[in-house]
């Protein structure tokens, strides 16, 4: 389950990063806070599919997160 929790974690910093790029491009800024976000989501999500490769894949992802979303929900 921790390896769960790594992916979801990087999807969820993932999301929330690639907006706050796109805006710092519209304001004709350098987005370095939300491309350093990016990277660490990227790594979480690698660090999270080394430890358990077998077990992940693209199509896999939205089940990862349903599965972190009901345990965090019955715990």
């Amino acid at each position: 389950m921790t390896t769960d929790y790594l992916i979801a974690i990087g999807a969820l910093i993932g999301l929330f990063s690639i907006p706050a790029m796109l805006s710092g491009y519209a304001d004709e800024r350098r987005p370095t806070k939300a491309m350093a976000a990016f990277i660490l989501a990227a790594s979480i999500l690698a660090t999270g599919w080394i430890l358990d490769p077998s077990r992940y894949s693209i199509a896999e992802l939205p089940n990862v997160i349903v599965r972190v979303i009901a345990y965090m929900m019955h715990s």
